[in-house]
């Protein structure tokens, strides 16, 4: 009796970048399949010629996907042309470029997206195309606090006045703006002028905003709307107020107040008084405004990015510097003056919570910003007696950059700024910093697609994946270090397409792109009449971590892992919305490769 053959295991998909490579870079991509010897794989052209050819390494079990996959480097492949596809395993790839553009227009794409988000300004024709211009909304943009009561009954007091927040970016697919969310995205931007010496892709005329042919970087004028918005939201002084102070998320139906001196505090956030539908395109939006009352975190929040404004723009606008000087200082006293002021949002919706209990890594970034931009021995002291001083993700205290931890900000600050620090202490950051690129990128060469990210998928995860990125690139710059440069096109790769979903996470990007935000304008799939997100809009992403929306929640119930919990569905908040503090470190690293590339 003879024997019976199995059949080869193919594979069911081989997922890559799906925009494209540059010649000289790595290029990655992952194949799933059951098979547990490699399989022979093929780059062809349009023709149909095989250009590149060899056989895969078999990954096995990949947690972060739940799935069994093998993986391949076809970086020996630099011929420059359109249309390849990788085959492999009877499974053949979407079609991808090679070439030195490749990467051009997206830097650009990403800094649009702020224009895009503007408040108080028309969003033009002649800077987006037809199809994204839309009338001013929310000009003026005036505002005074809710209240007196909030929605639980507590008596705030209200606000004795009203303030013009004119400016600023809308936060995410609402209309709210946000200090905190301001803060790390306008410091992500300015951070990406420091760093890169002025920003030579940015001079001013060549990004498409109203402000270009002013004699200043476009980069910097697009940071300027988010920063006059934030000074706006800061106390006038001699002001007195009825605030909750110390933690009090636990007794939020019975809250307690002080009177107390609340000059130059910053206001939490600027926000309708309730979710309005979708779509409600902002010029549309039917709902009062109202100030939410002021924080600490905002207060160090404006402390911080003004400390930076004025160190970036002492030399361009002496005037502008000083008034960012002056807010930085004042919020930052009021901040030590009133450490314990945690935000407590008193409406029921129509604003995001960003409630944040852990403030020392906040007064961290302050000090340091503000020992940059004056020098002070007072800020010097606050900066080096903090558990943060010289922080980077997972050492020293360091974690992971967000909205709400921020200390990692101050020491790459100090790292692109001049200062007074010695050289010992520079060297020991920069140890830090390759100290946790080390580990991101062994975590990269763990991970079966690529990508250095090994924890948990939470809310905004491609956002969290993007400011790893920046902490890759900042080590690749100061190293060559090929491992850094590969872990950080891993990040690139995995949003543009490379990941078990094949998903280009950008808007305008890839065979697959995101079409479906969680936004109040960009809603072509609902009314035919709006535009679809721009190119260079970065959703939010697989978020594993908790269920808020029905949508997770469904994809939760049918047993999605980590990076398999997502859908481009414009109902999942959670998943699918836009946010100013994602689409900054994307913009950043898209800008640094670029840029790191180009200088090969």
């Amino acid at each position: 009796m003879s024997a019976v053959c199995a059949e080869p295991v193919g594979a069911t998909s081989v997922d890559l970048n799906q925009h494209g490579f540059l010649p000289k870079a790595p290029k990655g991509a992952t194949v799933i399949t059951e098979a547990t010897a490699p399989l022979v794989w093929q780059v062809v052209d349009a023709s149909g010629e095989v250009l590149a050819e060899g056989e895969s390494e078999v990954f096995g079990d990949d947690a972060a996907s739940g799935q069994h996959v093998h993986r391949i480097d076809f970086s020996s492949l630099k011929m420059a042309g359109e249309g390849y596809v990788l085959q492999a395993g009877g499974e053949t790839s979407v079609p991808f470029d090679i070439g030195t553009e490749v990467y051009d227009n997206l830097k650009y794409d990403a800094l649009a997206f702020f224009y895009h988000q503007r408040a108080s300004a028309p969003i033009e024709a002649e800077y987006v195309g037809e199809v994204w211009a839309r009338p001013t909304a929310h000009d003026p943009d005036e505002a005074t606090c809710y209240g007196p009561e909030d929605v639980r009954g507590n008596d705030w007091g209200g606000c004795p006045y009203t303030l013009d927040v004119s400016r600023g970016w809308y936060d995410a697919g609402d209309q709210g703006k946000y200090v905190v969310n301001g803060g790390i995205s306008v410091w992500t931007l300015l951070n990406y002028y420091e760093w890169a010496k002025g920003a030579p892709s940015f001079m001013d005329g060549d990004v498409r905003i109203p402000e270009a042919g002013n004699g200043v970087s476009d980069l910097l004028d697009e940071a300027r709307w988010e920063m006059e918005f934030m000074l706006a939201m800061q106390v006038p002084e001699g002001t007195t107020l009825r605030l909750p102070r110390g933690n009090q998320y636990r007794n939020l139906d019975a809250l307690v107040f002080d009177e107390v001196d609340a000059s130059g505090m910053a206001h939490h956030k600027m926000a309708d008084e309730y979710w309005t539908a979708l779509p409600t395109p902002p010029h549309e939006d039917p709902a009062t405004r109202y100030l939410h009352y002021p924080s600490t975190a905002a207060s160090l929040n404006l402390a911080a990015t003004a400390a930076q404004c004025a160190r970036i723009w002492r030399g361009l606008d002496g005037a502008f510097a000083a008034r960012c000087l002056d807010a930085a200082e004042r919020a930052y006293a009021a901040a030590k003056r009133l450490p314990d002021i945690f935000p407590i949002t008193v409406t029921d919706g129509g604003s995001g919570g960003y409630g944040d209990g852990q403030l020392e890594d906040e007064f961290y970034w302050a000090a340091t910003e503000l020992y940059l931009a004056t020098g002070k021995p007072s800020y010097e002291e606050d900066m080096r007696g903090s558990k943060y001083f010289l922080s980077m993700p997972g050492v020293a205290n360091g974690r992971d950059i967000s909205w709400g931890s921020v200390d990692v900000l101050g020491t790459l600050s100090l790292l692109v700024a001049d200062s007074d620090l010695s050289a010992e202490e520079i060297e020991l950051a920069e140890s830090r910093l390759f100290e946790t690129a080390d580990r991101f990128a062994a975590e990269a060469e763990a991970e079966g697609y690529g990508v250095p990210f090994s924890r948990s998928y939470n809310w905004g995860s491609n956002g969290d994946m993007s400011n790893r990125g920046i902490i890759l690139a900042y080590a690749y710059n100061l190293t060559g270090k090929d491992e850094y440069f590969k872990a950080l096109t891993g990040v690139l790769d995995y949003l543009l397409g490379r990941n078990p979903l094949k998903q280009s996470y950008v808007a305008g990007y890839g065979e697959n792109p995101m079409k479906a935000p969680h936004h109040r304008f960009w809603l072509r799939v609902l009314n035919e009449d709006l535009p679809p997100p721009p190119p260079g809009a970065l959703a939010g992403g697989p978020n594993g971590a908790n269920a808020p929306d029905e949508v997770i929640q469904e994809l939760k119930e049918q047993g999605c892992v980590m990076q398999t919990c997502y859908a481009d569905d414009y109902r999942a908040y959670s998943l699918n919305e836009v946010a100013i503090n994602w689409n900054a470190p994307f913009f950043w690293i898209a800008a640094a490769y670029d840029r790191l590339t180009s200088e090969d």
